[in-house]
C-alpha cells in the first residue's frame, strides 16, 4: 500500500458518526507513533496524517478539530494501539501457517495495517462503508496483493470478491466494529462467513451484554459525547455474555481463544492493570478468537 501523492482532491470528511470513530483511531496510532517507543510501529498513520490533519482543523465537527489537536485521553491511546497491535499478532501468526492466505480486515477506517504485516504473499481487503473507502483511495493506492472494498459488511456480495481471489484460508478480523450494530445483523454475517469459507478464523472485538441495555447505552452515550466527542449515534448495540457464545450459534464455530488488553501487563497501563484482576472489567471489552469451518 502506498500512500498517494495529489492533496488538492481530499475535499471534505463527511462522516456519519458511527464513521467518524474510525478517525479516533487513527489519530491513537498516529500520538503514539510520535512517541520514541510507540506500543505501535505506525509510520505509514503519520505520513497520512500530515494530509488530512489541516481538513480536520477546519472541520466544523468537534471530533475532527479536536484529533487535529491531538486532544486524546493516554489511557484510551493505550489502549486502543494495543488492540491493533494484538491484531497484527494474530494476523502474523495466522500467515506464519498460512502465508498466502488472504485477510479481510472488516471496518478498516483509515488503518494502515496491510503495511504493518505483509509478508509479501498475503491478499489483503480492507473493507469499510462506500464514504470511508471513497476517502481512503485518496490517501493509498491499490495492488494486486491489497484491494480496498467499498460495502457495508452486511451486504454479502463483498465476499464474492474474496472467492475470485481462490483463497484457501481466510482470516476476518473485526475491531472495533460489532459493538456498533444490530445482534441479528452480526450473527447473520458470521453464519454467512462459516458457510462460505470452510477454511477460516474470525478474530473480532466484542462488549459485555450488560452494556447494551437501555440505562448502559445512556450512560455510554454521555460518556462518548462529552469525553470522546463523539456523535450521538455511537451506541453499543450488540454484546454477549461470555467469548463462547457465538460457539451455540452453529457447530462449524469454535472458540479458540480470548485477549483482553490487560493481558498485555503494559507498564503504560499503570494504575489500570490493577482493574484487570476483576472478572467483570476484565471482560467488559475484549477480543475473541474463532475458528469457522
Amino acid at each position: 500500500m502506498t500512500s498517494t501523492t495529489d492533496t488538492t482532491a481530499l475535499g471534505k470528511i463527511e462522516f456519519s458518526d458511527v464513521e467518524e470513530s474510525c478517525l479516533l483511531t487513527f489519530y491513537c496510532h498516529v500520538l503514539e507513533n510520535q512517541r520514541t517507543d510507540p506500543i505501535l510501529k505506525d509510520p505509514s498513520a503519520l505520513a497520512i496524517a500530515e494530509k488530512i490533519t489541516p481538513l480536520l482543523a477546519a472541520s466544523p465537527g468537534r471530533l475532527q478539530r479536536s484529533l487535529a489537536t491531538g486532544k486524546i485521553r493516554n489511557a484510551l491511546v493505550v489502549h486502543i494501539c494495543l488492540r491493533a497491535k494484538r491484531y497484527d499478532d494474530y494476523a502474523r501468526v495466522f500467515l506464519s501457517r498460512h502465508p498466502d492466505a488472504a485477510i479481510v480486515n472488516i471496518g478498516c477506517g483509515i488503518d494502515t495495517r496491510f503495511d504493518r504485516i505483509d509478508n509479501g504473499k498475503v491478499k489483503f481487503y480492507d473493507l469499510d462503508l462506500p464514504e470511508v473507502i471513497s476517502f481512503k483511495k485518496k490517501l493509498v493506492k491499490e495492488t494486486p496483493r491489497y484491494h480496498l472494498i467499498a460495502s457495508s459488511v452486511f451486504n454479502f456480495t463483498w465476499m464474492e470478491e474474496v472467492l475470485a481471489g481462490h483463497p484457501e484460508h481466510v482470516l476476518f478480523l473485526v475491531e472495533g466494529v460489532f459493538m456498533y450494530c444490530e445482534p441479528p445483523q452480526v450473527k447473520s454475517l458470521v453464519l454467512e462467513m462459516q458457510r462460505r469459507f470452510p477454511a477460516s478464523e474470525m478474530v473480532c472485538e466484542v462488549v459485555n451484554k450488560r452494556w447494551v441495555s437501555p440505562f448502559a447505552q445512556k450512560l455510554l452515550a454521555l460518556k462518548m459525547q462529552t469525553q470522546l466527542k463523539m456523535g450521538k449515534d455511537s451506541l453499543f448495540r450488540f454484546g454477549v455474555t461470555d467469548g463462547t457464545e457465538m460457539e451455540y450459534w452453529h457447530d462449524g464455530i469454535t472458540f479458540l481463544d480470548e485477549w483482553s488488553y490487560f493481558d498485555s501487563n503494559h507498564p503504560r497501563l499503570g494504575a489500570m492493570s490493577l482493574l484487570g484482576k476483576s472478572k467483570s472489567m476484565r471482560y467488559t471489552q475484549w477480543t475473541v478468537h474463532y475458528r469457522l469451518s
